[in-house]
């Protein structure tokens, strides 16, 4: 009622507007405003060329007349090209009882003035630019049939007043921006037949009350967000002939109501989250034609469907979770069947047979499920089918010959199964063949000849099969080809000329074969190609000259060949958006020809011969995202005009001799994910400014000749995953602010001038994974415990440093650690029992570590008590023995005196000096056998002299006393 009231004062100020209009003067004839609404348009057709005040308005174009030709009661102008707004002085016209505007540009609001238009039966100003929100005077048009506005820009709810348009039969509101809900005031409207709502982005649920539009025959909601169940009172619909509810976000079961509606043609539910099992009651629905529950979680088994569907001639079931095999009775003589789609589902068994008694079916799609089985050769049955699609399934076994008897296929989908063998021959036949997609099969054997007949293929896509041989040299005969897709096979041989003659090729991908030779010339002729993608293979030779003329190229990946001569060529398209010819041999300057292609994005030219430097022109390439010049013989200084490409992510100039500092401009490139400068002749400092690469991820300037220190900016990186300063001649410290690079997982310092301490802050880097190397650089101090918190480090080297002190035991806790290495350092202790796996070139020459793989610390314990022992004991017995020595040489002295006087006595008393010589002598020998054998004493710490009184005797020396003369004491313990 408040709506009601609302409208009839709304009703009260527009009339009331009106008279005042008169009252002023205003003429009221509507010759007089219609050609006032002309002066207000643009009619660059001229359609209202006769609008004068010298001809008669009812011969005017687009008009009709009342029976007295004194006014006007129907407005027709639509698809007129005019341009403007929608005059609110259409107003004036009070007899008009159609207003058609639709199919023109006008722009602006709908004037609110149009419900004084009381006569009005038809207002039609769909398919314009018109914006704001739908007026609530429409309320006031209470002859109002056929309001259709959509297909607009219109804004905000739909107005619950439009339930007092009790004559309504036609509400086309779709193609709009209206959101809100549905107003349950829609049930109001008894005589309702067509209501379109498609395309906005209305919401919540569809109200029960709908069910009041008793005579709705079409109901339209697809596209938009509404939610909630399907209502039940929906089955009360009964003239409802078309229900689209798709897309939205339904959700519940299909309601088994739905199986009354008897008049039901067409039932779309198709993307929304519909689930349970499909209702038999949908059997009931004898006139339907088209049923689409795609794209919803239905699960369950389709034995739903029997013979009743007589009238079904489109059944769409795809992309839910059904499951079983199809019901024997799916198909008879008698159906009507044009369309089977019943992809991405759960479907099992061996090729549905029953599906062959649906003679009249043109297109069937059982791809995305778990068929297995070989094709049947009575596939021939199906002589109206146009498009089969079988694709990724488990089909096994050979082609059926039997397939080039299907004389109307034109689409043929069998990629991703598990068919063997060879292509049959008789699939020549196949006149009307336009698609063939046979790719990830196992199919072996030759491209027959015979294909070359089908002389309307536009498509071909054998990739990932096992195809040998050479691609037929009749291929030019397919004049209508567009995609040639024959990557990843093993055809060897050259290109064949007459491929140059398919002259409408789009896309071109032989890669990943063994083909070889050069490009043929006739290639000149594919002026339409614009993928060109020949990697992986043994083409050689320079490139023909004519390659430049084939301005629509986009994509070109050469690589893995071994091309040689000038890239030129390639770089006649200003298309270009992606060129790779990495792993060639092409020689010479990068021409600048090249900064011609505005759009490239990557440019990959790495492993050449390339030269000279990086020219000024590259400063050109503003959407270049991938750079790579590595491993090449490029000289010179970066180009600072390179600066201008501020979408690198990736630039690559590793392997080559460029020279000069680091460009800091670099620190510019704010989206660079990667910069990869290593081996190369860069000198200086690393620039601070690289720090404001916020979204680096790999750093790499290692060998170079890099000096000074690591700028603490660094530390600002901290998307880093990988930093490579090896090789290089930096000194300083490492900066502590290398732990807020937190996502850091291989850091590479080795084979520098880098002092001090290893920061603990490094064992905050708990990303770390691949390797830590400070190897070969002059840290000091003691390793950090804290490096016992990188729990997924895989190799640890910090070999030929200056370390001192015992290996933390943290670092024992490190499960994950494959290699490592403290080699030449000062450490020494006890090694964390977890290192026993490694190998002893891990430890080698440090001070005194101990423990496994070295030696077990109690034996170096034990040794150096033994050691102690040894000398207690050694000296013990060295004064036992100088004693011992000592008293046996006075006794052996006082002996020898008597025994030297008693021979004194004997040989004065003898009666010849020869026997005396023959005794010393004698004695003598004995002596140098004693000699020879080594028996001599050897005293541990001193020798025995004779003293000097001794040796001034005047008697003999004794034998002893000679020995003592002739040897050299030995002063070491034995």
């Amino acid at each position: 009622m408040g709506s009601i009231k609302m409208c009839h004062m709304m009703l009260f100020f527009a009339v009331l507007s009106a008279v005042l209009a008169v009252t002023f003067g205003d003429n009221s004839t509507d010759s007089y405003w219609l050609l006032r609404i002309k002066s207000e348009l643009v009619d660059p057709v001229g359609v209202l060329a006769n609008w004068s005040s010298r001809t008669n308005i009812c011969s005017w174009n687009g008009l009709v007349c009342s029976d007295d030709q004194l006014h006007i009661t129907g407005l027709n102008l639509s698809g007129s090209g005019l341009s403007g707004s929608v005059s609110p002085e259409f107003s004036h016209l009070t007899s008009l009882q159609t207003l058609d505007l639709s199919l023109n540009a006008f722009a602006g609001s709908i004037p609110h003035e149009l419900g004084l238009l009381q006569n009005l039966r038809e207002l039609l100003l769909y398919s314009n630019y018109l914006s704001g929100k739908i007026p609530t005077e429409i309320c006031l048009l209470k002859k109002l049939q056929v309001l259709r506005i959509g297909d607009n820009m219109l804004a905000g709810e739909i107005t619950p007043s439009i339930g007092n348009l009790k004559e309504l039969r036609v509400l086309g509101l779709a193609y709009c921006q209206l959101n809100g809900s549905i107003p349950a005031e829609i049930g109001n409207l008894k005589n309702l037949k067509f209501l379109d709502l498609q395309k906005n982005s209305l919401s919540s649920v569809i109200p029960e009350e709908i069910q009041g539009c008793v005579e709705l025959q079409n109901f339209a909601a697809s596209n938009n967000k509404l939610e909630g169940e399907i209502p039940a009172s929906m089955g009360n619909l009964k003239s409802l002939q078309i229900l689209n509810l798709a897309n939205n976000s339904l959700s519940g079961s299909i309601p088994i109501e739905l199986g009354g509606l008897s008049n039901l043609k067409y039932l779309n539910l198709l993307g929304n989250r519909l689930s349970g099992m499909i209702p038999s009651e949908l059997n009931q629905l004898d006139q339907l034609q088209k049923l689409d529950l795609s794209s919803n979680n239905l699960s369950g088994t389709i034995n739903f469907l029997n013979t009743q569907l007589k009238s079904l001639e489109a059944l769409a079931l795809s992309d839910n979770l059904l499951t079983g095999s199809i019901p024997s009775n799916f198909c008879t003589s008698r159906s009507s069947l044009r369309q089977i789609f019943l992809a991405q589902n759960m479907f099992s068994g061996t090729f549905p047979l029953q599906l062959l008694d649906c003679s009249s079916i043109q297109q069937l799609d059982l791809s995305d499920n778990r068929f297995e089985g070989v094709l049947p050769p009575e596939l021939e049955k199906l002589e109206n089918l146009t498009d089969l699609l079988l694709n990724n399934n488990s089909f096994s076994g050979k082609l059926p010959p039997e397939i080039g008897n299907m004389s109307s296929l034109e689409t043929l989908y069998l990629f991703d199964n598990m068919i063997t063998g060879n292509i049959p021959v008789e699939l020549g036949k196949l006149q009307k063949l336009s698609s063939i997609y046979l790719y990830d099969n196992q199919l072996s054997g030759s491209i027959p000849r015979e294909l070359t007949n089908c002389s309307s293929l536009s498509e071909i896509d054998f990739f990932g099969n096992h195809f040998m041989g050479s691609i037929p040299t009749t291929i030019g005969k397919l004049r209508n080809l567009v995609f040639l897709q024959l990557r990843q096979n093993d055809l060897s041989g050259p290109i064949p000329p007459s491929l140059g003659y398919c002259k409408k090729l789009h896309t071109l991908t032989l890669a990943d074969n063994k083909l070889s030779g050069s490009l043929p010339p006739t290639f000149r002729f594919l002026s339409e190609l614009r993928l060109f993608s020949l990697y992986n293979n043994s083409f050689e030779g320079p490139l023909p000259e004519s390659l430049f003329l084939l301005k629509k190229l986009g994509i070109i990946n050469f690589s893995h060949n071994r091309f040689s001569g000038s890239i030129l060529p390639l770089l006649g398209s200003d298309f270009l958006t992606l060129l790779d010819l990495t792993n060639n041999s092409f020689s010479g300057p990068i021409p600048s020809r090249l900064a011609m292609s505005k759009n490239l994005t990557r440019l990959r030219l790495a492993h050449n011969l390339l030269n000279g430097n990086i020219s000024s022109e590259f400063g050109q390439l503003k959407e270049l995202k991938f750079l790579d010049l590595s491993f090449n013989n490029f000289t010179g200084e970066v180009a600072p005009e390179l600066s201008n490409c501020k979408k690198l992510e990736h630039v690559l100039l590793n392997n080559n001799q460029f020279i000069g500092m680091i460009p800091s401009w670099l620190g510019g490139l704010q989206k660079l994910g990667e910069l990869d400068l290593s081996f190369n002749f860069f000198h200086g400092t690393v620039p601070a400014a690289l720090g404001n690469c916020s979204r680096l991820l790999k750093l790499s300037l290692n060998d170079n000749s890099l000096s000074g220190e690591i700028p603490p900016e660094m530390g600002n990186l901290t998307s880093l995953n990988v930093l490579d300063l090896q090789r290089n001649n930096l000194s300083g410290q490492i900066p502590s602010t290398f732990q807020q690079c937190k996502k850091l997982y291989e850091l590479r310092l080795s084979e520098n001038l880098l002092t001090g301490s290893i920061p603990s802050e490094l064992g905050t880097l708990t990303e770390l994974q691949v390797i830590l190397d400070l190897s070969r650089n002059i840290f000091s101090g003691e390793i950090p415990s804290s490096l016992g918190n990188l729990m997924k480090l895989e190799t640890l080297n910090l070999s030929f440093n200056q370390l001192q002190g015992e290996v933390p035991s943290s670092l024992g806790k490190l499960t994950s650690l494959h290699l490592l290495d403290l080699s030449n350092n000062h450490l020494r202790g006890q090694l964390p029992s977890t290192f026993s796996e490694f190998p002893l070139s891990s430890f080698m020459r440090n001070d005194k570590l101990c423990g496994p793989p070295l030696e077990s610390c109690s034996e170096y314990t034990g040794q150096e008590k033994r050691r102690l022992s040894n000398t207690a004991v050694a000296g013990i017995i060295v004064a036992i023995v100088f004693t011992s020595t000592l008293i046996c040489l006075v006794l052996l002295y006082i002996m020898v005196r008597i025994w030297c006087t008693w021979r004194k006595v004997m040989i004065l008393s003898s009666d010849s000096g020869g026997t005396e010589h023959n005794i010393e002598e004698e004695k003598w020998d004995y002596g140098d056998e004693k000699k020879r054998k080594g028996e001599y004493w050897k005293v541990n710490t001193m020798a025995l002299v004779p003293s000097q009184e001794k040796q001034n005797l005047s008697s003999p020396r004794c034998i002893f006393q000679l020995k003592m003369d002739s040897e050299t004491m030995e002063t070491t313990m034995v």
